[in-house]
Formats: C-alpha cells, structure tokens, sequence
C-alpha cells in the first residue's frame, strides 16, 4: 500500500539531489497569494487611517470647519466603523466571508470617492462614515476569512499578514499624503485611497468562498473540493472538514452566557479593558493628527507631512518586531515595555512643547520621540491585545467576545480622536502629552493586575482555568 511507504525513502529514479532542489510549492504559494489578496482589506483600512492627517489642513483651509467640525471629520470613520464591527458577524454569517468583504471593497470605494468630491464639511462627515462601515465590516471579516482558509502551519502568519498590511496601507497614505501636499490637493489624496479598494474588490472575485462557512451551510462536497484544491492531501481535507463539523457543534451562546456566567463576564470585561489600553495609550492620536502635532512643534506644512511619512515607516517596521517576538518573550514582558517606552516618549515630547521648541535640534528630537513612541505601540499593545483578546474567550461566547472587543475599539477610538484637538485647546499641547504619559505609566500597573500570561498555553487550558474561576491574572500560569 502506498500508505506503508516511508516518507523518508526516495523513491526509484530520484536522487537526494532533485528532491532538495524542488523548492516551489504550488499549493503554498496558491495559500500566500489568497492571504495577500484577503490581506489588502487591511492595507485598505490603513490608506484610510493614515490619508485624513494629510488632508486636514487643506480640507480646513478651504472650508474652515471649527474645531470640534475638524474632530469629527476624524473621528466619523471610527462611528461608521462601529457599525461595520456589529453587522459583520450577522453578514459574515448569512451571505458568507467573502461576499462580505466584496460589500465592504464596494463601500469603501463609494466612501472614498465621496469624500474625494465633498461640497461641505457634513458631506465629508457623512462619507467618512460610510469609509468607516467598510473598515470596520473588513475589519471583522478579512481575519476571519484568513482564519479558515489557512492551514495550522500558517494560520498565525496569514492572520498577522492583516495587520502588517494596516501598517503598510498607512505607510502608503502618508507618503500619497506627502506627493499630493506640493499642491495642496486634499481631492487628490481621497481619489487615491479608493485605488486599493477597486484592487481589493477585483482580487476578492477570485478567491476560494470559506471552507468553514460552506460547511456551516451544509455545503459539504463544495468546501471538500476547496480544501483539496488548497491542502493538496485528502487525508488531511478530510480531517479538517471533521473539525471544522465538531466546532460548529459547539453552540455559540453570547449574551444569554454573558447574563448566567459571571466568569465569561470577566473575559469579555477583559477584552473591554485591553482594547480601551490599546486606544487610550494614543497611538491613533498620532497617525490621525501628525501634522498637527509637528504645527505645535513649530514645522512647516510640507516637513510636517515628511516627518509623518517617516513616522509611519517606523510604525510599519516595528510591526515585525512584535511578530518575532510575541512566542519568545511573552505577552507581558511585551507589554511592560511597550506602555514604559510610550510613557516615556509621551513624557518627553510633552516636556519639549513646553519649551517651546524654536531650535532645529528640539524639532529633530520631537520627531524622534515620536517615532519611539509608535514603534513602542506596533511592537506591543498594536498586535497583541487583539491576541491576547482572541485568547481569553470562551469557545461558545467567541463570537459574542471578540464583536463586544472590536466595537470597544471603535468606540474608544472615535473617544479619543474627537476629544484630541478640544483637550489641546483646553490643556495646550504639553499638558495633553503629559496626560497620555500618565494614563501610559498607568497601563503598566493594569497590565500587572489584570492581565494573563497566555505564552504557551492551550486555548482549551486557558478556557478551563477561566471557567473555574482562576483569576485572570493567573489564567495563563
């Protein structure tokens, strides 16, 4: 029977030689093509986080909003996201992963060519939302998509793929944000942030549907012929289509498990917690009002947007930091570091607009505090309180905990961003840098109290440890 033979035995006719250099594997490669196309969901949302800091001071120069206006100009994508994270379980669910993120590229590319012919400041509100909606639709799904269409041997690179793309989509903005500056086109920025979205939307059409969703749908020879298709093993197809059988025997209770459990209350008080640390330690603060800062800093129009685009490559670059090291140091140690790094660079800019910064070197040393601080969050509370979220949830509350977790992030996100330039007109530019220091310093003493060291340990582990009533601190010991 083939099945005896020993995988290690080279069969007749081939050398040692040709089985080493065969280096191409086309299923792989078929795997890493269909997570870059889900990816650019993320590369969308980030054009779309990182393009508005370009555009504010045009936009305002020519239609001179109030500063509350300009705040929510900002923060309406966060809104409109909101939204987008609670219907994308139910959409996700009924017309399935991929139809959902062909809606979410088809709503981006309205919201962005929308907001490209704004003809007021509440027409750009408005198309921000619908931007929004698709951030947080895509947001929700692309992950999952990639979740379900990855083998265990890939699963935890196809989905930080996601967010490395967020990162790079900002990169991308910010320098698209420098290019259209020389001319002081705000239009032109928007035009070009639906460029992704067209992209997304055409490579959508030609990925797989979900295995996971046709099974759910009793689908069954379909996601078997996917699975096949992507695998290239019908033993392990045909394992995984059992697994996937046995998950969804799993009822997915949510809010009537959240009324009679108070354990699963605490993980989803957990994951409120965690995502409102990731939004209060300020880092969309800087991707959104960048320019803003460096005018406090006394930079000009066309430094301020460079000075931006290079903060944005450090935010990128430091990504990869945290993908290296998140199964070596550990979720805490991680972020211990990266709340003192953000307490300290927040500390020390807030100090530097004190002094009001009119000398060259006081500038260069803002921008590069600046960059510590962004390549502390990306390295740290960034990537890893959406693990640390995924992590402490229940199987049949998941779905119920990760929705609460994503619009916690919103919600805190859109907090922060339209409170930021009325706190700067109350507090001034230091006082509300030694704010964000504090609540950083404060993070750290929340992270020791509260949160678990989860390296290393099962899901089912840390469930069981959860549901017996350990403290979440210890779940993961």
């Amino acid at each position: 029977m083939v099945d005896d033979v020993d995988p290690r035995v080279v069969p007749p006719g081939m050398s040692d030689e040709d089985e080493d250099t065969s280096f191409f594997d086309p299923t792989k490669f078929k795997i890493l093509v269909i997570g870059v196309v889900a990816a650019l969901a993320g590369l969308m949302s980030g054009i779309d986080i990182g393009v508005v800091s370009g555009a504010l001071d045009f936009f305002s120069r020519e239609f001179h909003p109030s500063t509350m206006a300009l705040s929510w100009v900002v923060s309406a994508m966060m809104a409109g996201a909101a939204i987008g994270s609670v219907s994308a379980s139910t959409l996700a669910h009924k017309i399935g992963r991929k139809r959902a993120l062909i809606c979410g590229a088809s709503v981006f590319v309205i919201g962005a060519v929308g907001c490209a012919i704004s003809w007021s400041i509440s027409s750009m509100i408005c198309f921000r939302v619908v931007m929004g909606y698709a951030v947080g639709l895509s947001a929700f799904t692309a992950p999952l998509y990639l979740s379900e269409i990855a083998s265990e041997d890939t699963r935890g690179a196809m989905i930080s793929t996601y967010q490395l793309m967020l990162t790079v989509g900002i990169f991308i903005a910010f320098l698209a944000d420098t290019f259209f500056s020389y001319r002081g086109n705000w239009r032109g920025m928007f035009w070009f942030a639906s460029a992704p979205a067209v992209l997304f939307f055409v490579g959508v059409l030609f990925l797989p549907y979900s295995p996971h969703w046709l099974v759910m749908k009793g689908r069954h020879k379909e996601a078997r012929r996917i699975l096949l298709d992507l695998r290239n093993d019908p033993l392990e197809a045909a394992k995984e289509i059992q697994a996937i059988r046995a998950q969804l025997e799993t009822k997915q209770e949510g809010f009537s498990l959240l009324k009679r459990n108070k354990n699963f209350r605490r993980s989803v008080l957990l994951g409120i917690v965690l995502q409102a640390m990731q939004q209060l330690a300020g880092i969309n603060i800087v991707m959104f009002y960048a320019p803003k800062i460096l005018h406090a800093a006394h930079f000009d129009t066309h430094s301020q947007v460079w000075c931006t685009a290079i903060i944005g490559l450090v935010n990128m670059l430091a990504t990869f930091v945290a993908v290296g090291l998140v199964d070596r140091w550990g979720r805490k140690p991680i972020l211990y570091v990266g709340f003192a790094v953000m307490a300290l660079a927040m500390g020390a800019l807030a100090g530097l607009l004190n002094e009001g910064m009119t000398e060259q070197a006081s500038q260069m040393m803002a921008v590069f505090v600046l960059m510590i601080f962004c390549a502390g969050h990306a390295m740290s509370a960034g990537p890893l309180m959406w693990v640390l979220c995924a992590e402490i949830q229940p199987i049949q509350g998941r779905d119920f905990g990760m929705s609460i977790s994503t619009l916690t992030n919103w919600l805190a996100n859109m907090g922060v961003s339209v409170s930021f330039l009325p706190l700067m007109e109350f507090f001034g530019a230091a006082g509300t840098f030694w704010l964000l220091a504090v609540l950083n310093f404060l993070f750290i003493g929340l992270t020791y109290l509260y949160v678990p060291e989860t390296k290393g340990m099962s899901l089912a582990k840390i469930e069981e440890r959860l549901m017996s009533g350990v403290r979440l601190r210890n779940l993961g010991r």
